[in-house]
């Protein structure tokens, strides 16, 4: 199998933790990871907190699509979270992970490393949507108001938020 992003080094087997084999890059230092193999590994350890800090240059990303070094599919980018522009690379049809250089290491600084299966579902995703939309509805209020003005506003939103009269008290700021 050929490495999907450098298309010429050959995957030899290697192993992210004890215990996980995985297909890896010389070259590149990328993993293609099985989740067959993955779930099996998660099962029978402990998730261990690192305690780091990585920083972005320290992790390569592959912008481009992958095909799927197994069947030659297109394989589908998962946003891991909001923070990070990485991408984690699933190929449906083998259940394989592609994981660029530096991305395991990124996901046990993010303690994300027992639950790389959940960065896959929709529900995972459409929370990351929902926070980036939140993070640019603040940053545009931020670029009217003021730092001051911003923090009583959050404040009056999480006081809305289950407040029983929410509707009453909202038609009636509307309404002056």
């Amino acid at each position: 199998m050929k490495c999907p992003c450098c298309n010429t080094e050959t995957l030899k087997a290697t192993k992210l933790e004890a215990g996980l084999s995985a297909m890896g890059c010389s070259q590149c230092q990328g993993a293609l990871v099985s989740l067959l193999y993955y779930r099996d590994w998660a099962e029978r350890h402990e998730p261990v907190a690192t305690g780091r800090d990585l920083s972005a240059e320290a992790v390569n990303d592959s912008h481009a699509a992958l095909s799927c070094p197994k069947c030659g599919k297109l394989m589908t980018k998962y946003r891991i979270n909001g923070c990070q522009n990485n991408r984690l690379d699933l190929c449906a049809s083998c259940d394989e992970a592609w994981l660029d250089g530096g991305e395991w290491e990124l996901l046990k600084s993010l303690e994300l490393s027992y639950l790389m299966p959940k960065v896959f579902t929709e529900e995972w995703q459409r929370k990351l949507r929902k926070e980036a939309l939140e993070t640019s509805r603040e940053a545009r209020l931020a670029s009217r108001i003021n730092a001051e003005d911003l923090d009583l506003a959050k404040q009056t939103r999480d006081w809305l938020k289950d407040h029983p009269n929410k509707a009453d008290i909202i038609f009636y700021l509307n309404h002056e």
